[in-house]
């Protein structure tokens, strides 16, 4: 009997157990998941037919919009009326652009939306009356510290430790005036603390400006920190652990990479071209490829841009009473005669104008009238930091000069290095030509 009700009661509960799956499936509550609205710069791309594509050789703006039966008064109104948020003129061959069209017979373009950069994008909203706005992506950021010894050269050794190659441009700006970057010696060593910028989390979107950075030239320290020195007028300058500015009013060379000191200053120097007569040689020239940016060593009123005889192309510029200076054979100038340009400009490109015997630009120095060796001169530092600002100075690098401390050296890739140091030797030839006036 014991057996029978052991059946009965184990029947019971298996029915029990049913029933109440079968009560809970009853009182359970379906929610309906929606599904997520696409976007494209805050715009439902479901209400819209989406064109996307890049500016072409020939498109302008007026021919977009007329190609998408966009009326004519509108494209005046924004070519007129929002020239300084979206000059027309302006646009770019090469950049992406989107164009949403309404969804009818018509297909009129509603909205046109052109990217300046992977980040900043302009919206010309096309609906009723007519808008142009800037706007920018969402973007993360994302810090990242290095730290290197040179085995070869800055760019060589950044490059093996995976560093976008423009923080190492802006690394040479900063010690632009203190570190003469085409004399490094081999275990110099170097840190640097920056922000990496992602669209969508993933998408790489460039480098911030360095946050902080260390090198040991020749056994000296040098750290290089960004620091606010007038809010109205949002200057910035870098500082050492001193305050002291490691600006100059004077770049040390009109070339920040690949360059070669390949003729300095020489009042009785012989030129091969000249048949090796006594010639003066009042400038000092940077041997460097065809096309490499030339920059304006310090701020100042372009005086000269023309072609002229031995000097090719060239331009001099006037930076106050006392400085001058002039760049020559160029292969194009950039800017124009009464231009200012400020310090690190490109003002044109390497070439071969004029009387040359290889790809440089000889660097001229005037002083008072007079043309001067630019590597003997005492130049003028910019001002450090005023007395009223260095106790908060000091006080805002103290973390960041101990996060920098605190970051030990990475090792490059030991294959990469040798590969690289290699290439170098079989192109030493080369590297060693003089290129002179």
């Amino acid at each position: 009997m014991r057996k029978y009700w052991g059946i009965i009661l184990a029947f019971i509960v298996l029915s029990s157990c049913k029933k109440e799956e079968k009560t809970s499936s009853k009182n359970l509550v379906q929610i309906k998941v929606e599904k997520p609205i696409p976007k494209i710069y805050g715009f439902n791309l479901e209400k819209f037919d989406v064109l996307r594509d890049t500016i072409k050789n020939g498109d302008s703006f007026g021919k977009l919009m007329l190609q998408n039966h966009v009326d004519y008064p509108k494209i005046v109104k924004i070519a007129e009326e929002y020239k300084d948020t979206f000059d027309v003129k302006r646009i770019k061959v090469g950049k992406p652009y989107v164009i949403l069209k309404a969804k009818d017979t018509t297909e009129k373009a509603q909205i046109f939306i052109y990217e300046n950069d992977r980040i900043n994008y302009t919206v010309v909203d096309l609906r009723d009356s007519v808008q142009a706005y800037k706007s920018k992506k969402k973007v993360k950021y994302v810090q990242r510290e290095i730290a290197g010894v040179i085995k070869n050269s800055l760019s060589i050794d950044m490059d093996s430790l995976g560093v976008d190659y423009n923080v190492t441009l802006n690394l040479a700006d900063i010690y632009a005036w203190t570190i003469d970057f085409f004399r490094l010696e081999k275990g110099d060593e170097f840190k640097i603390i920056y922000n990496e910028r992602y669209i969508s989390d993933s998408i790489y979107a460039g480098v911030e400006p360095i946050k902080a950075a260390f090198f040991k030239h020749k056994g000296k320290p040098i750290y290089a920190f960004p620091y606010v020195t007038d809010s109205l007028k949002n200057i910035t300058d870098y500082f050492d652990q001193d305050a002291n500015n490691l600006r100059s009013t004077f770049l040390k060379a009109p070339i920040k990479f690949n360059y070669r000191l390949s003729s300095r200053y020489n009042l009785r120097r012989r030129i091969a071209y000249y048949g090796y007569k006594v010639r003066p040689h009042k400038g000092t020239d940077y041997a460097a490829a065809i096309g490499t940016p030339i920059v304006a060593t310090a701020d100042g009123t372009v005086t000269e841009s023309r072609r002229r005889g031995g000097n090719g192309k060239y331009v001099k510029i006037k930076h106050n009473g006392t400085y001058s200076t002039q760049y020559l054979h160029m292969k194009a100038q950039k800017v124009k005669k009464g231009e200012y340009v400020r310090q690190g400009d490109v003002i044109g490109w390497v070439g071969m104008t004029g009387n040359t015997g290889g790809p440089h630009v000889c660097y001229r120095f005037w002083k008072n009238g007079k043309q001067v060796d630019p590597l003997r001169e005492k130049l003028p530092s910019a001002k450090p930091i005023a007395d009223s600002l260095k106790t908060d100075y000091l006080a805002f690098i103290e973390p960041i000069k101990s996060q920098l401390d605190c970051i030990e050296y990475e090792e490059p890739i030991k294959e990469e290095n040798e590969n690289l140091i290699t290439l170098n030797q079989e192109n030493g030839t080369n590297q060693n030509q003089s290129y002179n006036d």
